[in-house]
């Protein structure tokens, strides 16, 4: 029982960071006036494959990720925190 709770933590965290990400990115196409479309075609794939992105059907790599940011002009930077340091902080 406890490995489902502990499962269905580690899906919420999922969900949630992945929801923020997908919010930057959005944010940031919209603040550079690009459409889906326009933006699709500066990487070089299908908007369908931004749609999905930012309707969270689709979970993209890394490599696409650390890709629409530099056609956004933006860098991607990824952090991982030790949680006993956080834990600390309060």
């Amino acid at each position: 029982m406890e490995n489902t709770k502990k499962d269905n933590d580690i899906i919420k965290k999922q969900k949630m960071v992945r929801q923020q990400l997908v919010d930057q990115y959005i944010g940031y196409r919209r603040l550079r006036n690009l459409t889906q479309e326009e933006l699709a075609s500066n990487m070089g794939i299908k908007r369908p494959n931004i749609s999905r992105f930012e309707t969270g059907q689709y979970n993209p790599t890394l490599d696409l990720l650390v890709k629409m940011a530099e056609s956004m002009d933006l860098e991607l930077h990824i952090e991982l925190a030790d949680r006993q340091e956080e834990i600390g902080d309060e």
